[in-house]
Parts: structure tokens; sequence; C-alpha cells
């Protein structure tokens, strides 16, 4: 028997966030005009098509190339991370984010850019050593973007609890380039 539903109905928003990097180690972050994080600075990324059936890497490959006009295929970009946001919104605890995080394994050229600005904010090339003093979401301050460096070349997978005051976080799984 199939049970019909609507994706909206759905308690997860699935999607990707994609970590492009240029040979001087600057991180391409995007200064969101929109929610979520309105005012504040993450990584390109953007919801799965789900009613598509698009895979995550499909994702990654489509908002890179939507968001920054970087076309990368398939091949130069991997999984390097995966979380789950329970109740993201303090004022929507049914709301959760399950979340894949990609890294561009070649440099990024700036003159492959296509435009720094365009409806979702503005693009901005940030030094990684400097990405922890920049007005990112706090869940990215306290505990993605350490795990994200920290993982660059591996992988983790990390729960993270917004509906706790301070939100908490389990990683499951982790490993670093130097594990392999």
């Amino acid at each position: 028997m199939s049970t019909s539903y609507s994706i909206t109905d759905l308690p997860y928003k699935i999607a990707v966030l994609c970590y492009l990097y240029d040979e001087d180690d600057q991180l391409l972050m995007l200064h969101r005009a929109k929610d979520p994080n309105k005012g504040k600075y993450s990584p390109i990324g953007g919801k799965l098509e789900v009613t598509r059936g698009e895979s995550p890497h499909a994702c990654a490959v489509r908002e890179i190339q939507e968001e920054s006009g970087v076309v990368v295929s398939p091949q130069e970009i991997r999984l390097s991370g995966m979380l789950a946001e329970k109740a993201y919104y303090k004022d929507n605890t049914n709301t959760h984010w399950l979340l894949f995080l990609f890294e561009v394994t070649r440099a990024i050229r700036h003159e492959e850019i296509q435009a720094m600005e365009f409806e979702e904010g503005t693009l901005e090339w940030v030094p990684v050593a400097e990405v922890e003093n920049i007005d990112i979401p706090d869940t990215d301050k306290k505990i993605i973007w350490n795990l994200v460096k920290q993982h660059r070349g591996g992988f983790f997978a990390v729960d993270i609890d917004c509906s706790n005051d301070p939100f908490t976080w389990e990683v499951n799984e982790e490993w670093t380039a130097t594990d392999v």
C-alpha cells in the first residue's frame, strides 16, 4: 500500500553546502540576502530537488553552477560531511535540516566566478583563517566550521540538537585525510 505525501510535509529540509577554495586557501562564502540566515555568511548551497529524485551529488554540482557559475564535474567534488540539525529554528521545532557537505577537490580560479552578486546575496573570498571571525550562524561558529577545518580531505557526521539551550551535538563518525 503506497501512501501519498507532499514533500513540504516532510519533517526534514534536505540541502547541500559546498566548500570551494582557491589556490590561496580562501573559501568562497555567500553573504546571504535571504533566509535562512539572512545577513550571515555561509558556503554556497541549497535544497535538493527531491520531487525530481535529485541526489545530493547532483544537487551540489547544480548549486555550485547556479550560485557561482563554476562548472564542476561530479568527479571534482567529494562528500566531506553530513549533519542533522534538529529544530534549527527555535520558533519552529518541527523544522529539521539534513545537510550534505561537499568540497571541490580542485582550486577554483577567481575568473571562473560568473558574478559576485545575485539574488541570494554577495559572494566573497574569505581567508580560511578568518572564517570564524565573520558573521556565520551559531552552529557554524561553534561546531560545523571547526569540523570542516579538522576534516578537510576527510569526513565527519554530526547530529546537532538546536532544541536545547545551549544546543548540543554529537560527532557520530569521523576520519581525517591522514587516517587513509
